[in-house]
């Protein structure tokens, strides 16, 4: 249950804010003087203290209260601290609000205003700790991958991009074919990248292709070779990707724009190992790790027989699923100050602009952005004007079930600042709307 401890010298006070607070499920716990509540603070769990500013017969300077605060923020420096004091203490309430203390009430309250910050902040401690407990537990998550295996400095601070790396790293040691899924921009590339850097097969090679950059008939001489009059145009013989890549790694990029035709040849050096150059009918042999990725539904492809189920099912041993951006905000910040690299710095403008936006072109598109604002913008403080990111999401485009920033404020005013009933009211949890508050830039 939620505890709150009133620490007030006069016992009416007292009584008043236990009644008040247990006729909304919240634990009261009362202490006459500062001693007897640090006492409290000191045997049991408290979530929130709701403390006086002066405990002396006829003193009204505020600097008890200001003693206790100190006090608690020195033995319990992340719990929330509400000020209740006169008039004649106001500027004291305020230096301390500065100082760290949750809020301040005059006396006396307005029940239904001290009800609504007592819940926002035992909610926003709840959220906090939840937070800070995920954020540990991902840092730990994270330190441990990284001691283990080589991310080539890959930015991830986000608990679904995490995964996928904790996946990739996982299935790097095995011999078996990897797909990489994912909208155009994610970062694909760098996924199949660290897979090799973690494989067995490290020390060779890594060569990549995109299959969709490539005509139909250049695919197959790209992938394979040619032996010279293979085609026209094929002045002398070349060398294909996968005698490149013998003894390391093969990424097959935009797998799904392979034809037909290569998709046989491909499925049997998967099998065997064995292929022929075009133009050639000596068989070769190869021994590569083949890791390939998609922005296209291949099971659709599948079922429209425009790529073959047996090397779909070859290909797709191990899948690693990797997320737009949009579905990983936690990158978005990091990633853009590493793209910065010290050049400048982002406004808090520019910060929330970044935030808001959808990103259709994922990290690639952020990458593009931040270069074009640390280019032209005329200081080292990149502003949201400096991106030149559309204004808004076209509503043809958004998704109808994400509720707005105005229908979130709406939702508060409605609520009167109460999370949990403004959550309540839009058909979300409590960690939902804090998750859109912080990307809509709002404060409870």
């Amino acid at each position: 249950m939620r505890t709150v401890l009133i620490i007030d010298d006069h016992p009416a006070v007292g009584e008043a804010l236990t009644l008040l607070l247990s006729l909304h499920d919240i634990e009261p716990l009362y202490a006459a003087d500062p001693e007897a509540g640090l006492a409290v603070l000191s045997q049991q769990r408290v979530d929130l203290v709701i403390q006086d500013m002066n405990f002396s017969a006829d003193t009204t300077s505020g600097e008890e209260g200001r003693g206790l605060f100190q006090r608690i923020r020195a033995a319990h420096p992340d719990l929330p601290v509400i000020l209740l004091t006169a008039w004649t203490q106001l500027e004291q309430a305020v230096a301390l609000v500065k100082a760290g203390a949750a809020d301040y009430l005059a006396k006396p309250w307005d029940d239904a205003k001290l009800l609504a910050t007592v819940e926002n902040l035992l909610e926003l401690g709840e959220n906090n700790r939840e937070l800070r407990q995920n954020r540990q537990a991902l840092r730990q998550r994270k330190e441990a991958l990284l001691q283990r295996h080589r991310l080539n400095g890959l930015v991830v601070e986000s608990p679904a991009l995490l995964h996928c790396l904790e996946l990739a790293c996982q299935v790097a040691r095995a011999a078996a074919p990897v797909l990489i899924t994912g909208p155009n921009g994610s970062g694909k590339e760098r996924i199949a990248a660290i897979v090799h850097e973690n494989s067995s097969v490290r020390d060779g090679p890594f060569v990549a292709i995109n299959c969709g950059a490539l005509p139909g008939e250049l695919i197959e001489a790209e992938l394979f070779g040619a032996d010279s009059g293979a085609f026209t145009g094929a002045a002398r013989a070349r060398e294909g990707r996968f005698e490149r890549a013998d003894g390391g790694t093969l990424f097959l990029d935009e797998i799904g724009n392979l034809p037909l035709a290569g998709q046989v040849k491909l499925l049997r050096v998967l099998e065997t190992g064995q292929f022929e150059r075009l133009g050639s009918s000596r068989t070769r042999q190869t021994t590569v790790r083949v890791l390939s990725a998609t922005n296209a539904d291949l099971r659709a492809m599948v079922r429209a027989g425009s790529f073959r189920e047996d090397l779909y099912y070859r290909l797709n041993v191990i899948e690693i699923a990797l997320p737009g951006l949009a579905e990983r905000p936690q990158d978005i910040l990091p990633l853009a100050d590493h793209f910065l690299a010290g050049r400048a710095q982002l406004s808090d403008g520019a910060r929330e602009a970044l935030m808001a936006h959808a990103w259709p072109g994922n990290v690639r598109e952020l990458k593009n952005v931040i270069e074009r604002a640390a280019l032209l913008a005329p200081n080292q403080l990149i502003t949201e004007q400096d991106l030149a990111l559309p204004a808004a999401v076209p509503a043809a485009t958004r998704n109808l079930d994400e509720p707005s920033r105005e229908t979130v404020i709406a939702a508060l005013e409605a609520a009167s600042g109460v999370v949990s009933r403004a959550a309540q009211s839009l058909g979300l949890s409590r960690q939902a709307l804090y998750r859109r508050m912080e990307r809509y830039g709002l404060d409870a």
